[in-house]
């Protein structure tokens, strides 16, 4: 039974990774300190010093990834989007509630899961600036609710 699983996981592995490459895309690796980087603003809503950087395919199209920059001891505020996004933490510290959740750390490292459409804040700890690598399965956007202008 255990290899049977590890064959079908195998071979699905195999199905969504293999098939998805395009033809002449070529592996890369970016990191978030990267001189090369092109550091773009965020909407208004967003803190004063907060940057995108789109690492990999299309912000306007589906399975965009950016870096998403905000200044340490920065507030992120009330905010969706239409895509779930799936984040890695490169740097600093951060604190986000989702609504009707508790507020949890994401420390360097740490994998985060964020459904489309939960409303969610975040602060970056005091200090370095909070660098989150962050997959949108959907194109990227980011709607403010609440009191700023939903």
């Amino acid at each position: 039974m255990r290899n049977l699983r590890r064959m079908m996981l195998s071979a699905t592995l195999a199905a969504v990774c293999g098939g998805s490459a395009s033809a002449g895309e070529l592996p890369l690796v970016i990191s978030a300190d990267d001189d090369s980087l092109e550091w773009g603003p965020c909407p208004e809503f967003m803190p004063d010093g907060c940057e995108i950087a789109v690492l990999h395919g299309d912000p306007a199209a589906a399975n965009a990834d950016v870096f998403f920059r905000v200044p340490g001891g920065a507030d992120i505020p009330l905010h969706r989007h239409a895509s779930a996004e799936r984040m890695v933490l490169v740097s600093g510290e951060l604190d986000v509630t989702y609504d009707g959740q508790e507020t949890a750390t994401i420390r360097v490292g740490d994998y985060a899961y964020g459904p489309a459409d939960l409303p969610h804040s975040a602060t970056c700890a005091p200090g370095d600036a909070c660098v989150l690598f962050i997959a949108f399965v959907e194109p990227v956007d980011a709607v403010p609710v609440g009191g700023g202008g939903e």
